[in-house]
């Protein structure tokens, strides 16, 4: 039976649990491999066809991840001041669980790497696989930007909650229309910070309870004006009516898909919550839950290695594989996501001991801090500029280690994190 410690929050968790997962399943579905005569192919499924724009309608959760990252970090930085613990501390924590798993991941991934070029590989199959090992961690810098920046964001939000919100978004929706106007699409990156941080500051409206406070009306309201205005933006070609799209520079339209779920989970939160402790979703909201990082990073390696060896299977056999998105490949796809979810599951459970190890998150040196998480940051921007390759995978690595050793927590810190714990395993 699985154990609900009674500061978790069920409904939150399952919806963080199902969001990883749905993110796995729409990864796995544009994973396309085919063979020709000059070798492996391997492409993107999501090129081949109309279909994703609908899927992206029903997958598109980051918007939501970031508002139940606000909601959890708030609650956790909140528990953390009223044991003592201050933001320094808080940011470095949470620089250890989200770093301290890409470490093994990364350093797996560039040996591997090396290992098919030193098998002869040609070059350009593996600058692709490191290409697409790499996509993903664009959410590891981001994520771990906004946590970092949390301490600081919820004290903004305790003392003028509702004029930084507005700021934020004010900010990304003036970024949207620059990019616009300009063409340069480039300029729509700033809001890799405005989009995300307005969205993490949602989450801590719905941790105050407020949201929850608005009656039903009011919050049904909310969500079907976010609906029209993102459907007129896509009649008025403001926005693509793909939301992966619009993931990449992120736009305002994440903002509307972030406020319509967020109303939706407050409305529906007494169901998902009872539904959270059936003994399955309870079960697998328990198993994502302790290894969120790891599931999330190692599953692009999964993809990678069945791609290829599905790859490797068909040349030596002289079997063709189906064409993506064509009625065959469909037929196979269930097939598919059931050995990615089952490996991916398999691999997280000894890989999960590394992100499960807890720092501490008491005081620390906000200098110290700041510094760690520079370079942290710096070192999946090298991975998501330059590729990931045997040298930037050894750099990347390199520099999180040294990250994780400047805001390593000494023994008493420890020893306090391992006595609160205890207390709250006694509790539970």
């Amino acid at each position: 039976m699985t154990v609900v410690p009674p500061y978790r929050d069920t409904a939150v968790d399952l919806v963080r649990a199902g969001c990883v997962m749905i993110v796995i399943l729409l990864h796995s579905l544009m994973v396309g491999v085919t063979v020709s005569a000059g070798g492996p192919v391997f492409e993107n499924a999501g090129d081949s066809g109309w279909w994703l724009t609908p899927v992206s309608w029903l997958v598109q959760v980051m918007p939501l991840f970031f508002v139940i990252g606000g909601f959890s970090g708030a609650v956790a930085l909140r528990r953390s001041r009223a044991r003592g613990g201050d933001g320094a501390g808080f940011a470095a924590a949470r620089l250890h669980r989200l770093i301290r798993p890409a470490v093994a991941t990364v350093a797996v991934a560039g040996i591997l790497l090396t290992v098919l070029a030193w098998f002869g590989v040609p070059a350009d199959l593996v600058a692709t696989a490191g290409y697409r090992f790499g996509q993903p961690l664009w959410f590891l810098g981001v994520f771990l930007l906004c946590q970092v920046l949390l301490p600081l964001m919820l004290r903004l939000h305790e003392t003028h909650a509702f004029t930084t919100l507005a700021a934020l978004a004010t900010a990304a929706v003036l970024v949207d229309a620059l990019r616009v106007a300009t063409g340069v699409d480039g300029i729509g990156f700033a809001n890799l910070l405005f989009v995300w941080l307005t969205l993490q500051q949602l989450g801590f409206l719905l941790a105050d309870g407020r949201i929850d406070a608005l009656g039903r009306r009011t919050r049904a309201a909310a969500m079907t004006t976010a609906v029209l205005l993102l459907a007129a933006s896509f009649a008025l070609g403001i926005h693509s009516p793909d939301l992966i799209a619009n993931i990449n520079p992120p736009t305002t339209a994440l903002l509307l898909v972030g406020v319509a779920h967020t109303a939706a989970f407050s409305l529906l939160r007494d169901r998902i919550s009872a539904f959270a402790r059936h003994p399955l979703p309870a079960a697998i909201t328990a198993f994502v839950s302790r290894r969120t990082m790891t599931v999330y990073l190692w599953h692009m390696p999964v993809l990678l290695t069945m791609a290829g060896g599905l790859a490797l299977w068909a040349l030596a056999s002289g079997s063709a594989l189906p064409a993506p998105a064509s009625p065959e490949w469909w037929v196979t796809r269930p097939l598919w996501l059931v050995a990615v979810f089952a490996l991916t599951a398999a691999l997280s459970v000894p890989l999960a001991r590394i992100e499960q190890h807890r720092a501490a998150s008491g005081r620390c040196e906000p200098r110290r801090t700041m510094g760690a998480v520079l370079i942290a940051v710096s070192a999946v921007l090298l991975l998501l500029v330059m590729g990931t390759s045997p040298l930037t995978a050894a750099v990347a690595v390199a520099g999180w280690l040294v990250a994780l050793r400047i805001v390593r927590p000494d023994g008493a810190a420890r020893v306090a994190v391992e006595r609160a714990r205890s207390a709250e395993l006694a509790a539970a």
